[in-house]
């Protein structure tokens, strides 16, 4: 994926899932990762070790905005599932702008709950869904983010951006997604806000545990599910001038 020797920055590495496709992709580039947990950066050195042992991963625990790098210190940068928990997302791309060279590239990738597509369908899943999109509003983050990836980019100075869809499909001819996606990565997610839906007057206590077992129904025999996510590639303008003190 990158280059040797190139420097490549990580923001949100979170437990190190991405991390280590990163590092088995790109062995020989020179990995920063920052998260914000001290607990899950642990779990991601772990995972780093054990699956991909002699990878070149420094760690840095930071907030985004406040990364102790100098101007034009990395060639590449890499944001997977990051802006959709931001309230200001342009403002981070902006951020992350005057860290990277100019003709650096920056990799983004988020997802958009509007894809989210099944069979049966059922009002009730919908509005299962609907309440998760609007908690994580209402927490300043932003669940359909994903179609709004080309506008951000383009908005925060990055120049040549290309946005592309990739489709996850899952029904019983699929059951690794079935299983992976539809129940343990999907549903759960929703799942996981019952109690502030419930809490927020968003639905009644019947009608979500419909909408969950609705949602269960599309990964059982005869069931569908589709999602989409996107990612962004774009290239910091090779005139670019930066900032040591960026007006954040």
């Amino acid at each position: 994926m990158y280059s040797a020797d190139s420097r490549v920055l990580e923001i949100g590495c979170g437990v190190g899932g991405q991390t280590v496709h990163l590092a088995r992709a790109s062995p020989e580039a020179h990995i920063t990762a920052v998260g914000r947990s001290p607990e899950s950066l642990a779990q991601a050195r772990a995972r780093v070790a054990a699956h991909a042992p002699g990878a070149r991963v420094e760690w840095y625990c930071a907030d985004l905005f406040e990364l102790p790098f100098p101007d034009a210190r990395f060639d590449h940068v890499f944001a997977c599932f990051v802006l959709e928990h931001l309230s200001d997302p342009g403002r981070a791309l902006t951020a992350l702008r005057r860290l990277l060279r100019p003709g650096g590239t920056i990799t983004v990738i988020d997802g958009d709950h509007g894809s989210a597509v099944f069979h049966p369908d059922s009002a009730y899943a919908r509005a299962a869904i609907e309440c998760q999109i609007r908690l994580q509003s209402a927490a300043g983050g932003n669940a359909l983010i994903g179609r709004q990836l080309h506008p951000l980019l383009t908005q925060a100075g990055y120049d040549g951006v290309g946005v592309r869809p990739y489709t996850v499909y899952a029904d019983q001819t699929r059951p690794a997604l079935v299983d992976g996606f539809t129940r343990h990565t999907f549903i759960a997610m929703v799942e996981s806000v019952r109690n502030d839906a419930l809490a927020a007057g968003l639905m009644t206590a019947d009608d979500w545990d419909r909408g969950i077992r609705d949602l269960y129904r599309t990964a059982q025999a005869g069931g569908t599910f589709h999602y989409t996510f996107f990612k962004a590639l774009a290239v910091n303008p090779s005139g670019a001038a930066t900032t040591s003190s960026p007006a954040l």
